[in-house]
């Protein structure tokens, strides 16, 4: 298999940005196929440190990339990406850079809705109030703007006309000052030629490149825990972020995605609202936060820890079809004298060994717990599995058995070098 797909297999923020940046060395294309800029990887090269949330981590390597067609476009936010990133010294020309012309728009009204939304709500989503979900209704709906629309100012008005018609009474439903067609007009001509730069037929592309040969990396945004149909529903994101995304999101047909290579944090983490089976209050949670420096790419917000779920991640191998992990982060669990694994769930009276999809049921779990013995040496930096503890190197090889998937990627510091390799994805 040439192409390699990378998925977040928990709840997200498992360090993708760093795996797909230290394999953009061994592809010819990056694909970023789902999602906007909700979400946020975090890359570290040498002491320069790069925040995308919208750019495909191959940009930083000077690779061609692509914004697919299911990914949600801020264009104000994608020009001021590219240009901070710029700033960093890195070039990000209609030649590195194709934005599929069939992609879909988010407005200020998009942002404007879900932050209203957000406020009045009862039980809150926990949403960045960036317009991500609205932007994914009126795709839905199909009554959205795509990129391919900035050309054709006739088509732009007869599409903001239409939208507005759903947008206005929701609008005044919460309280918010009416659109202005004209101004949502001059706003988006303003920006069509820079953006237009950069879209082109995504598929078309990728097709070209995939028949040649050459090696595609489909990168994913948040995780699969977070899917809108395979998630802890309602506290999921808007889009499928499933590894079967990367066809439907990016063009390419369902053999595409190749090998699925899904992150998997040593423990976990979740941002927002929602379940949380083996969330930690304690000083252990308190440990995991501060040394894995669990805060949000884009939001800042802290993330919740708690012990690794096999339940979790055994249920992510089985959707998405992974072939192999990356386990990251192990190295924040350097000196820990005991360790947790969720190998379980009790719900009301009975033992299972999934999540349940009731609202009620997840909320009843109680997980059920396998100790294993932690180890007091330091990981940090580790390149070899030699390298590791004793103790370390059993705790991953039960990770493995109660997953049902293979570590083919070890990460032991959020440094590019700090990963050791157990089996190429892009030669599997």
């Amino acid at each position: 298999m040439a192409n390699v797909t990378v998925i977040g297999a928990q709840w997200g923020d498992e360090g993708k940005g760093k795996l797909v940046d230290w394999l953009s060395n061994r592809a010819d294309v990056v694909v970023r196929f789902q999602g906007g800029h909700n979400a946020g990887h975090t890359l570290v090269v040498g002491n320069i440190t790069y925040k995308l949330s919208l750019l495909p981590s191959g940009v930083v390597q000077g690779k061609p990339s692509v914004i697919g067609n299911g990914v949600v476009v801020d264009p104000w936010h994608l020009l001021e990406e590219i240009r901070k990133i710029g700033e960093q010294g890195v070039s990000i020309t209609p030649d590195l850079l194709v934005l599929a012309d069939n992609a879909c728009l988010i407005l200020p009204l998009h942002r404007d809705l879900d932050q209203a939304r957000e406020a009045a709500a009862t039980n809150k989503i926990g949403t960045t109030g960036r317009g991500i979900g609205p932007a994914y209704e009126d795709k839905v709906g199909r009554r959205a703007i795509r990129v391919a629309d900035l050309a054709d100012r006739e088509a732009l008005e007869a599409k903001i006309d239409r939208l507005l018609a759903h947008h206005t009474p929701l609008r005044r439903g919460l309280g918010l000052p009416e659109a202005d067609a004209g101004q949502i007009l001059a706003d988006l001509e303003a920006i069509a030629p820079q953006v237009l730069a950069y879209a082109k037929p995504a598929w078309r592309l990728l097709d070209e490149v995939v028949k040649s040969g050459k090696r595609v990396l489909f990168e994913g945004a948040q995780g699969a825990l977070l899917d809108v149909d395979h998630g802890t529903y309602p506290y999921v994101t808007s889009s499928n972020t499933v590894a079967g995304q990367a066809a439907a999101g990016s063009g390419v047909g369902p053999k595409g995605p190749g090998y699925i290579l899904g992150i998997v944090k040593a423990y976990t983490t979740r941002v927002g609202e929602g379940p949380f089976p083996t969330e930690l209050d304690d000083e252990v949670g308190k440990h995991l936060g501060t040394v894995g420096r669990e805060l949000g790419t884009v939001t800042g917000r802290a993330r919740r820890c708690g012990w690794f779920d096999a339940v979790l991640v055994r249920q992510s191998v089985a959707l998405n079809g992974i072939d192999g992990i990356a386990l990251t982060k192990l190295d924040v669990l350097d000196g820990l004298p005991t360790l947790k694994i969720c190998v379980g769930y009790q719900v009301g009276g009975q033992t299972l060994d999934y999540l349940p999809a009731g609202l009620k049921a997840q909320a009843g779990i109680t997980p059920v717990y396998e100790e294993i013995e932690g180890w007091r040496e330091s990981t940090q930096g580790a390149r070899s599995f030699r390298d590791l503890p004793a103790a370390a190197v059993k705790y991953v090889r039960r990770i493995e058995e109660l997953i049902g998937a293979p570590v083919a990627l070890l990460s032991t510091s959020p440094q590019r070098d700090d990963t050791i390799l157990m089996r190429d994805p892009f030669q599997a």
